[in-house]
Protein backbone atom coordinates (compact mmCIF):
# COMPACT_ATOMS: atom_id res chain seq x y z
CA UNK A 1 0.00 0.00 0.00
CA UNK A 2 1.30 3.45 -0.96
CA UNK A 3 0.97 6.40 1.39
CA UNK A 4 -0.42 8.96 1.72
CA UNK A 5 -3.79 7.25 1.16
CA UNK A 6 -5.91 9.28 -1.25
CA UNK A 7 -9.41 9.98 0.11
CA UNK A 8 -10.14 13.23 -1.73
CA UNK A 9 -11.80 11.94 -4.89
CA UNK A 10 -14.40 14.72 -4.80
CA UNK A 11 -11.59 17.20 -5.49
CA UNK A 12 -10.31 15.15 -8.40
CA UNK A 13 -10.02 11.51 -9.38
CA UNK A 14 -6.89 9.82 -10.71
CA UNK A 15 -7.14 9.08 -14.40
CA UNK A 16 -8.10 5.53 -15.25
CA UNK A 17 -5.22 3.96 -17.25
CA UNK A 18 -7.78 2.80 -19.83
CA UNK A 19 -8.71 6.43 -20.42
CA UNK A 20 -5.09 7.45 -20.92
CA UNK A 21 -4.58 4.58 -23.36
CA UNK A 22 -7.53 5.79 -25.44
CA UNK A 23 -6.23 9.37 -25.46
CA UNK A 24 -2.57 8.84 -26.36
CA UNK A 25 -2.93 8.43 -30.15
CA UNK A 26 -4.67 11.83 -30.35
CA UNK A 27 -1.59 13.56 -28.94
CA UNK A 28 0.71 11.92 -31.49
CA UNK A 29 -0.36 10.34 -34.77
CA UNK A 30 -4.02 11.42 -34.79
CA UNK A 31 -3.38 15.09 -34.13
CA UNK A 32 -5.87 16.63 -36.57
CA UNK A 33 -8.20 19.55 -35.91
CA UNK A 34 -11.78 18.30 -35.75
CA UNK A 35 -12.90 21.40 -37.66
CA UNK A 36 -10.62 20.59 -40.62
CA UNK A 37 -13.16 19.24 -43.11
CA UNK A 38 -10.95 18.86 -46.19
CA UNK A 39 -8.59 16.00 -45.30
CA UNK A 40 -8.26 12.70 -43.47
CA UNK A 41 -6.58 14.12 -40.36
CA UNK A 42 -9.57 16.34 -39.66
CA UNK A 43 -12.09 13.61 -40.52
CA UNK A 44 -10.36 11.23 -38.13
CA UNK A 45 -10.45 13.78 -35.29
CA UNK A 46 -14.08 14.66 -35.99
CA UNK A 47 -15.07 10.99 -35.93
CA UNK A 48 -13.35 10.54 -32.55
CA UNK A 49 -15.21 13.56 -31.17
CA UNK A 50 -18.57 12.23 -32.34
CA UNK A 51 -17.92 8.77 -30.86
CA UNK A 52 -17.08 10.44 -27.55
CA UNK A 53 -20.21 12.56 -27.79
CA UNK A 54 -22.27 9.39 -28.17
CA UNK A 55 -20.62 7.72 -25.16
CA UNK A 56 -21.24 10.80 -23.03
CA UNK A 57 -24.86 11.05 -24.14
CA UNK A 58 -25.42 7.35 -23.37
CA UNK A 59 -24.28 7.82 -19.77
CA UNK A 60 -26.80 10.60 -19.06
CA UNK A 61 -29.70 9.55 -21.31
CA UNK A 62 -29.22 12.39 -23.80
CA UNK A 63 -29.03 12.84 -27.55
CA UNK A 64 -25.42 13.28 -28.76
CA UNK A 65 -26.41 16.58 -30.35
CA UNK A 66 -27.29 17.87 -26.88
CA UNK A 67 -23.67 17.67 -25.67
CA UNK A 68 -21.63 20.91 -25.78
CA UNK A 69 -17.94 20.59 -24.90
CA UNK A 70 -16.32 23.06 -22.51
CA UNK A 71 -13.06 23.31 -20.58
CA UNK A 72 -14.76 21.90 -17.48
CA UNK A 73 -17.77 22.23 -15.22
CA UNK A 74 -16.93 25.79 -14.17
CA UNK A 75 -17.11 27.01 -17.74
CA UNK A 76 -20.23 24.92 -18.32
CA UNK A 77 -21.87 26.54 -15.28
CA UNK A 78 -21.00 29.99 -16.60
CA UNK A 79 -22.31 29.17 -20.06
CA UNK A 80 -25.58 27.79 -18.71
CA UNK A 81 -26.39 30.57 -16.25
CA UNK A 82 -25.02 33.57 -18.14
CA UNK A 83 -26.18 32.13 -21.44
CA UNK A 84 -29.78 31.85 -20.25
CA UNK A 85 -29.72 35.24 -18.50
CA UNK A 86 -28.28 37.14 -21.46
CA UNK A 87 -30.68 35.47 -23.87
CA UNK A 88 -33.71 36.43 -21.79
CA UNK A 89 -32.89 39.45 -19.61
CA UNK A 90 -35.06 41.90 -21.57
CA UNK A 91 -38.13 39.81 -20.73
CA UNK A 92 -37.17 38.00 -17.50
CA UNK A 93 -34.16 38.53 -15.22
CA UNK A 94 -34.81 36.47 -12.07
CA UNK A 95 -32.82 33.34 -11.18
CA UNK A 96 -33.38 31.03 -8.21
CA UNK A 97 -30.45 29.10 -6.76
CA UNK A 98 -29.34 27.66 -3.41
CA UNK A 99 -27.01 28.88 -0.66
CA UNK A 100 -25.03 25.62 -0.78
CA UNK A 101 -24.16 25.65 -4.48
CA UNK A 102 -20.58 25.36 -5.68
CA UNK A 103 -18.71 28.66 -5.94
CA UNK A 104 -18.75 28.31 -9.73
CA UNK A 105 -22.52 28.81 -9.55
CA UNK A 106 -22.66 31.29 -6.67
CA UNK A 107 -19.96 33.57 -8.08
CA UNK A 108 -21.59 33.47 -11.51
CA UNK A 109 -24.90 34.51 -9.94
CA UNK A 110 -23.21 37.36 -8.07
CA UNK A 111 -21.74 38.53 -11.37
CA UNK A 112 -25.24 38.56 -12.85
CA UNK A 113 -26.47 40.62 -9.89
CA UNK A 114 -23.90 43.29 -10.84
CA UNK A 115 -25.42 43.34 -14.32
CA UNK A 116 -28.88 44.02 -12.92
CA UNK A 117 -30.13 40.48 -12.52
CA UNK A 118 -32.23 39.44 -9.54
CA UNK A 119 -31.08 36.32 -7.67
CA UNK A 120 -32.88 34.41 -4.91
CA UNK A 121 -30.66 32.19 -2.76
CA UNK A 122 -32.77 29.47 -1.16
CA UNK A 123 -31.88 28.29 2.36
CA UNK A 124 -31.42 24.61 3.23
CA UNK A 125 -32.33 22.49 6.23
CA UNK A 126 -29.86 20.82 8.61
CA UNK A 127 -29.31 18.02 6.08
CA UNK A 128 -28.63 20.43 3.22
CA UNK A 129 -31.91 20.00 1.34
CA UNK A 130 -34.09 22.80 0.00
CA UNK A 131 -37.76 23.06 0.90
CA UNK A 132 -39.86 22.64 -2.24
CA UNK A 133 -42.44 25.09 -0.88
CA UNK A 134 -39.69 27.70 -0.51
CA UNK A 135 -38.76 27.10 -4.12
CA UNK A 136 -42.30 27.48 -5.40
CA UNK A 137 -42.91 30.56 -3.26
CA UNK A 138 -39.78 32.22 -4.65
CA UNK A 139 -41.02 32.01 -8.25
CA UNK A 140 -42.21 35.24 -9.86
CA UNK A 141 -43.32 36.17 -13.37
CA UNK A 142 -39.71 37.28 -13.92
CA UNK A 143 -38.14 33.90 -13.07
CA UNK A 144 -36.22 32.50 -16.03
CA UNK A 145 -33.99 29.83 -14.45
CA UNK A 146 -33.83 27.51 -11.44
CA UNK A 147 -30.26 26.37 -10.68
CA UNK A 148 -29.97 23.58 -8.11
CA UNK A 149 -26.97 21.27 -7.71
CA UNK A 150 -27.72 17.56 -8.23
CA UNK A 151 -25.55 16.40 -5.31
CA UNK A 152 -23.49 18.50 -2.96
CA UNK A 153 -19.73 18.37 -3.35
CA UNK A 154 -19.05 18.61 0.40
CA UNK A 155 -21.72 16.40 1.99
CA UNK A 156 -22.95 14.26 -0.91
CA UNK A 157 -26.55 15.27 -0.18
CA UNK A 158 -28.78 14.60 -3.21
CA UNK A 159 -31.46 17.20 -3.93
CA UNK A 160 -34.97 16.12 -5.06
CA UNK A 161 -34.18 16.73 -8.72
CA UNK A 162 -37.31 15.20 -10.35
CA UNK A 163 -39.58 17.15 -7.99
CA UNK A 164 -37.73 20.39 -8.71
CA UNK A 165 -38.12 19.84 -12.45
CA UNK A 166 -41.87 19.32 -12.04
CA UNK A 167 -42.14 22.72 -10.36
CA UNK A 168 -40.00 24.33 -13.06
CA UNK A 169 -42.16 22.87 -15.84
CA UNK A 170 -45.34 23.93 -14.07
CA UNK A 171 -44.28 27.57 -14.39
CA UNK A 172 -42.45 27.35 -17.73
CA UNK A 173 -39.03 27.93 -16.15
CA UNK A 174 -35.76 26.38 -17.30
CA UNK A 175 -34.03 24.00 -14.89
CA UNK A 176 -30.23 23.79 -14.68
CA UNK A 177 -28.28 21.43 -12.43
CA UNK A 178 -24.57 21.23 -11.69
CA UNK A 179 -24.15 17.44 -11.65
CA UNK A 180 -20.37 17.39 -11.44
CA UNK A 181 -20.29 15.02 -8.44
CA UNK A 182 -23.24 12.88 -9.53
CA UNK A 183 -22.50 11.96 -13.14
CA UNK A 184 -20.70 8.63 -13.30
CA UNK A 185 -21.35 7.91 -9.61
CA UNK A 186 -25.13 7.38 -9.57
CA UNK A 187 -27.69 6.91 -12.38
CA UNK A 188 -28.48 10.25 -14.01
CA UNK A 189 -31.01 10.55 -16.83
CA UNK A 190 -31.57 14.10 -18.02
CA UNK A 191 -34.88 13.39 -19.73
CA UNK A 192 -36.35 11.18 -16.99
CA UNK A 193 -35.27 13.80 -14.43
CA UNK A 194 -36.69 16.68 -16.48
CA UNK A 195 -33.37 18.56 -16.68
CA UNK A 196 -32.91 21.31 -19.30
CA UNK A 197 -29.22 22.10 -18.72
CA UNK A 198 -26.60 20.07 -16.86
CA UNK A 199 -22.87 20.51 -16.29
CA UNK A 200 -20.20 17.92 -15.50
CA UNK A 201 -16.45 17.43 -15.74
CA UNK A 202 -14.09 14.63 -16.81
CA UNK A 203 -11.66 14.85 -13.91
CA UNK A 204 -14.38 13.91 -11.41
CA UNK A 205 -14.99 10.57 -13.17
CA UNK A 206 -11.47 9.27 -13.86
CA UNK A 207 -10.86 11.35 -16.99
CA UNK A 208 -8.44 14.20 -17.74
CA UNK A 209 -8.54 17.71 -16.34
CA UNK A 210 -9.42 20.61 -18.61
CA UNK A 211 -12.45 19.08 -20.34
CA UNK A 212 -16.12 19.03 -19.43
CA UNK A 213 -19.51 19.34 -21.01
CA UNK A 214 -22.87 21.03 -20.80
CA UNK A 215 -26.04 19.16 -21.67
CA UNK A 216 -28.36 21.55 -23.51
CA UNK A 217 -31.86 20.24 -24.20
CA UNK A 218 -32.62 20.32 -27.94
CA UNK A 219 -36.40 19.81 -27.86
CA UNK A 220 -39.37 20.41 -25.55
CA UNK A 221 -38.13 23.05 -25.04
CA UNK A 222 -35.23 23.86 -27.34
CA UNK A 223 -32.76 25.89 -25.27
CA UNK A 224 -31.14 29.00 -26.69
CA UNK A 225 -27.99 30.27 -25.00
CA UNK A 226 -25.92 33.38 -25.60
CA UNK A 227 -22.37 32.18 -26.22
CA UNK A 228 -19.73 33.30 -23.72
CA UNK A 229 -16.81 32.60 -26.08
CA UNK A 230 -17.08 33.85 -29.67
CA UNK A 231 -14.94 33.03 -32.67
CA UNK A 232 -15.89 30.42 -35.20
CA UNK A 233 -19.30 29.14 -34.19
CA UNK A 234 -18.16 25.75 -32.90
CA UNK A 235 -20.47 23.56 -30.81
CA UNK A 236 -23.68 24.76 -32.47
CA UNK A 237 -22.63 28.39 -31.96
CA UNK A 238 -22.58 27.95 -28.18
CA UNK A 239 -18.86 27.55 -27.49
CA UNK A 240 -16.28 28.63 -30.05
CA UNK A 241 -12.72 27.34 -30.01
CA UNK A 242 -10.67 24.48 -31.42
CA UNK A 243 -11.91 21.30 -29.80
CA UNK A 244 -9.63 19.56 -27.30
CA UNK A 245 -9.74 16.24 -29.13
CA UNK A 246 -7.55 14.19 -26.71
CA UNK A 247 -9.53 15.54 -23.76
CA UNK A 248 -12.85 14.84 -25.45
CA UNK A 249 -11.75 11.30 -26.28
CA UNK A 250 -10.76 10.88 -22.63
CA UNK A 251 -14.11 12.17 -21.36
CA UNK A 252 -15.91 9.86 -23.77
CA UNK A 253 -13.94 6.81 -22.64
CA UNK A 254 -14.40 7.75 -18.97
CA UNK A 255 -18.16 7.95 -19.49
CA UNK A 256 -18.19 4.62 -21.32
CA UNK A 257 -16.41 2.95 -18.39
CA UNK A 258 -18.68 4.59 -15.82
CA UNK A 259 -21.74 3.30 -17.64
CA UNK A 260 -20.33 -0.24 -17.75
CA UNK A 261 -19.27 -0.28 -14.10
CA UNK A 262 -21.84 2.02 -12.47
CA UNK A 263 -23.78 -0.59 -10.49
CA UNK A 264 -20.80 -2.57 -9.20
CA UNK A 265 -18.84 0.57 -8.37
CA UNK A 266 -21.77 2.17 -6.55
CA UNK A 267 -22.14 -0.98 -4.43
CA UNK A 268 -18.42 -1.16 -3.63
CA UNK A 269 -18.16 2.52 -2.69
CA UNK A 270 -21.27 2.43 -0.53
CA UNK A 271 -19.83 -0.52 1.40
CA UNK A 272 -16.48 1.22 1.89
CA UNK A 273 -18.13 4.46 3.03
CA UNK A 274 -20.48 2.69 5.44
CA UNK A 275 -17.64 0.66 6.92
CA UNK A 276 -15.52 3.81 7.34
CA UNK A 277 -18.39 5.65 9.07
CA UNK A 278 -19.30 2.71 11.32
CA UNK A 279 -15.73 2.36 12.57
CA UNK A 280 -15.27 6.08 13.25
CA UNK A 281 -18.61 6.34 15.07
CA UNK A 282 -17.08 4.07 17.72
CA UNK A 283 -15.03 7.07 18.83
CA UNK A 284 -18.19 8.79 20.14
CA UNK A 285 -18.61 12.54 19.68
CA UNK A 286 -18.73 11.89 15.94
CA UNK A 287 -21.52 13.10 13.64
CA UNK A 288 -22.06 11.97 10.04
CA UNK A 289 -23.46 15.03 8.29
CA UNK A 290 -26.49 14.56 5.98
CA UNK A 291 -26.64 10.85 6.92
CA UNK A 292 -30.45 10.89 7.21
CA UNK A 293 -31.06 11.62 3.51
CA UNK A 294 -30.05 10.16 0.13
CA UNK A 295 -26.34 10.76 -0.41
CA UNK A 296 -23.72 9.98 -2.98
CA UNK A 297 -22.20 6.55 -2.33
CA UNK A 298 -18.58 7.61 -2.36
CA UNK A 299 -18.26 10.46 0.12
CA UNK A 300 -18.91 11.41 3.71
CA UNK A 301 -18.67 14.60 5.74
CA UNK A 302 -17.80 13.96 9.39
CA UNK A 303 -17.68 16.23 12.44
CA UNK A 304 -15.45 15.33 15.42
CA UNK A 305 -15.99 16.93 18.82
CA UNK A 306 -13.15 17.97 21.17
CA UNK A 307 -10.35 18.08 18.62
CA UNK A 308 -8.24 20.79 16.98
CA UNK A 309 -9.22 20.78 13.32
CA UNK A 310 -6.12 22.65 12.12
CA UNK A 311 -3.86 20.31 14.03
CA UNK A 312 -5.67 17.26 12.67
CA UNK A 313 -5.12 18.42 9.08
CA UNK A 314 -1.43 18.98 9.75
CA UNK A 315 -0.90 15.69 11.58
CA UNK A 316 -2.88 13.52 9.17
CA UNK A 317 -1.99 15.29 5.92
CA UNK A 318 1.20 13.31 5.28
CA UNK A 319 -0.67 10.03 5.79
CA UNK A 320 -4.15 10.67 4.36
CA UNK A 321 -5.32 13.04 1.64
CA UNK A 322 -8.69 14.51 2.66
CA UNK A 323 -10.16 17.98 2.98
CA UNK A 324 -12.19 20.37 5.08
CA UNK A 325 -14.51 21.39 2.24
CA UNK A 326 -14.39 21.75 -1.53
CA UNK A 327 -11.00 22.30 -3.15
CA UNK A 328 -12.24 25.64 -4.51
CA UNK A 329 -13.19 26.87 -1.04
CA UNK A 330 -9.97 25.51 0.48
CA UNK A 331 -8.00 27.55 -2.03
CA UNK A 332 -9.35 30.76 -0.45
CA UNK A 333 -9.12 29.47 3.15
CA UNK A 334 -12.78 30.25 3.76
CA UNK A 335 -14.88 28.17 6.19
CA UNK A 336 -17.40 25.93 4.49
CA UNK A 337 -20.36 27.99 3.29
CA UNK A 338 -22.23 24.70 2.87
CA UNK A 339 -22.02 23.71 6.54
CA UNK A 340 -22.71 27.29 7.61
CA UNK A 341 -25.92 27.30 5.55
CA UNK A 342 -26.86 23.99 7.23
CA UNK A 343 -26.71 25.74 10.62
CA UNK A 344 -23.36 24.46 11.91
CA UNK A 345 -21.52 26.38 14.60
CA UNK A 346 -18.07 27.75 13.77
CA UNK A 347 -16.51 25.10 16.02
CA UNK A 348 -18.32 22.27 14.24
CA UNK A 349 -17.31 23.65 10.84
CA UNK A 350 -13.72 23.88 12.04
CA UNK A 351 -13.79 20.20 13.06
CA UNK A 352 -15.65 18.81 10.02
CA UNK A 353 -13.91 16.96 7.22
CA UNK A 354 -14.78 15.47 3.86
CA UNK A 355 -13.54 12.02 2.92
CA UNK A 356 -14.27 10.77 -0.60
CA UNK A 357 -13.50 7.32 -1.96
CA UNK A 358 -12.97 6.23 -5.53
CA UNK A 359 -12.59 3.44 -8.06
CA UNK A 360 -9.07 2.61 -6.87
CA UNK A 361 -9.65 2.91 -3.09
CA UNK A 362 -9.01 -0.37 -1.27
CA UNK A 363 -10.25 -1.78 2.03
CA UNK A 364 -6.65 -1.83 3.23
CA UNK A 365 -6.37 1.92 2.61
CA UNK A 366 -9.63 2.57 4.44
CA UNK A 367 -8.43 0.52 7.42
CA UNK A 368 -5.21 2.53 7.48
CA UNK A 369 -7.14 5.82 7.38
CA UNK A 370 -9.36 4.68 10.24
CA UNK A 371 -6.31 3.83 12.35
CA UNK A 372 -4.66 7.19 11.68
CA UNK A 373 -7.80 9.19 12.46
CA UNK A 374 -8.62 7.11 15.55
CA UNK A 375 -5.13 7.72 16.96
CA UNK A 376 -5.18 11.48 16.29
CA UNK A 377 -8.68 12.04 17.69
CA UNK A 378 -7.87 10.11 20.90
CA UNK A 379 -4.62 12.04 21.33
CA UNK A 380 -6.38 15.39 20.89
CA UNK A 381 -9.06 14.50 23.40
CA UNK A 382 -6.50 13.19 25.88
CA UNK A 383 -4.47 16.41 25.61
CA UNK A 384 -7.58 18.57 26.08
CA UNK A 385 -8.73 16.60 29.12
CA UNK A 386 -5.22 16.72 30.64
CA UNK A 387 -5.02 20.47 30.07
CA UNK A 388 -8.44 20.94 31.67
CA UNK A 389 -7.47 19.02 34.81
CA UNK A 390 -4.21 20.91 35.09
CA UNK A 391 -6.06 24.23 35.06
CA UNK A 392 -8.55 23.01 37.68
Amino acid sequence: MNTPVYLDNNATTPMDPRVLEEMLPYFLNKFGNAASRTHAFGWEAEEAVEIARENIADLIGANPKEIVFTSGATEANNLAIKGVFENNFLERNHIITVETEHKAVLDTCRHIEKLGGNITYLPVDSNGLINLSDLENAITDQTVLIAVMYANNETGAIQPIPEISVIAKKYGILFFTDATQAVGKIPVDVHADGIDLMSFSAHKLYGPKGIGALFVRKNNPAINLTAQIDGGGHERNMRSGTLNVPGIVGLGKACELCLEELNSEEKKLTELRNYFETELLKLNGVIINSKAIPRLPHCTNISFSDIDGDKMILEAGSQIAFSRSSACTSATMEPSHVLKAMGFSDENIHNSFRFSFGRFTTREEVDYAIQVIDKIVKEHRSERNYGHHQIV
